[in-house]
């Protein structure tokens, strides 16, 4: 299995796996591991074309959930020997522009950042640290999501804040998705036949986390989130942009720290604050029964990327393509039509026969020959993982 990749992404309460052919871009095998820390936690893994081997049982933490890893591919296959270990890492900061070995400056980097995505770098970091021990010898890749957006420009990155807070304290906007951008944005050059570096283009990742990037010849010009994955579009649990005075008047009338605000902002907010769930799917049936408050969220959720949309057409001054991804993104048609509506003098168009189609392809949902192409990429960014992987342990 000299030609396989093993990508690891590992999050606050799961592991997500895949392993793949990086010659044929096969998946032999992935899995999911879910609710880590929990009573009833499940694993779910699918070799080739073959049943899931599936498995409930309490993980109560990581390194639990990495061995039943491990047990399932020893159970249901196939043989796990690869040639290197793909981690995706959410926060680089300015240190990593790329992909890196992993070696002991690389884990003490990556916890130093841990404080800029503390939701994100520590359990990245357990994934790296117990795929060590379960891989001794192979080398270990870490793709951090930050590193796409490291070409903005300092008119993008820079917060009007403090010089001291800027210099001494790094505080700067970053941007996330940066993997999902990398991929996509290859996929809709080809999909319009045309070389990327010619390209204006506004990625919009859509999914449990959100964001909008734009690009000019490849390289990221601006992007939603900021210096943490808070700030930017309306998300499953997190507010995106807020007044910055938030904070302080919840501290104020409420007695609320800094802390506690975070993780409300983080975790109890977004659709989740607004219409009781989380999943786009749920919102989208509460308000076809009629609730008032999932027809606001999704009111701000589309008005907000909309927003973004208008924002990123000025700032590049044309825009060649649209392109949506992530799971709401790939997968929810209204959302794609309401977050694009109005837009129409700019040369936005979604066609409603094309945009209402079920498909799980690569297409456009635009009219033929639109002014602005309208794109729905599916994002494989446990493939760019393993293309990044490979080029690093052969360079």
């Amino acid at each position: 299995m000299a030609d396989h990749i093993l990508v690891l992404n590992t999050g606050s309460s799961s592991i997500k796996y895949e392993l793949v052919d990086v010659r044929t871009r096969e998946r032999p095998a992935r899995g999911l591991v879910e609710r880590i820390g929990e009573e009833k936690g499940r694993l779910t893994h699918r070799a080739g074309d073959g049943p899931p081997y599936e498995r409930e049982a309490r993980f109560p933490g990581h390194r639990e959930g990495l061995d039943a890893v491990l047990e399932a591919f020893a159970q249901a296959g196939p043989e796990l020997h690869p040639m290197a270990v793909g981690h995706r890492v959410v926060h680089g900061g300015t240190r990593f522009p790329e992909a890196v070995l992993v070696d002991d400056a690389v884990i003490a980097a990556i916890e130093e950042l841990a404080p800029l995505a503390p939701l994100h770098n520590p359990v990245n970091l357990a994934g790296i640290r117990l795929a060590q021990r379960a891989f001794p010898g192979v080398p270990q890749v870490a793709v951090f999501d930050t590193a796409f957006q490291l070409t903005l420009p300092p008119e993008a990155y820079t917060y009007a804040v403090p010089r001291e807070w800027r210099d001494r304290l790094g505080v700067r906007r970053f941007g996330f998705h940066g993997t999902s951008c990398a991929y996509v944005s290859r996929r809709a050059a080809a999909l319009l036949g045309r070389d990327l570096e010619e390209l204006d283009l506004v990625v919009l990742h859509l999914g449990n986390g959100a964001s909008a990037t734009a690009m000019s010849g490849g390289r990221s010009v601006d992007t939603s989130m900021g210096m943490t994955p808070l700030e930017g579009l309306v998300m499953g649990t997190r507010s995106g942009d807020v007044d910055p005075g938030l904070p302080g008047y919840l501290e104020r009338v409420a007695g609320m720290d800094a802390q506690e605000t975070e993780r409300a902002l983080g975790r109890r907010s977004g659709l989740l604050g607004l219409a009781g769930t989380p999943d786009m799917r749920e919102v989208r049936a509460l308000a076809a029964a009629g609730d008032a408050d999932a027809r606001l969220a999704l009111a701000v959720y589309t008005r907000r990327v909309r927003a973004y949309v208008g924002a990123y057409y000025a700032l590049l001054g044309r825009v060649d393509a649209i392109v949506f991804t992530g799971g709401v993104g790939e997968h929810d048609a209204a959302t794609r039509a309401e977050s694009l509506a109005g837009l129409e003098r700019l040369g936005v168009v979604v066609d409603p026969a094309r945009n209402g189609e079920p498909s799980s392809s690569e297409r456009a949902v635009s009219p033929p020959g639109a002014e602005v192409a309208v794109l729905v990429v599916p994002t494989d960014e446990e493939w760019e993982i393993a293309r990044q992987a490979l080029a690093l342990i052969e360079s």
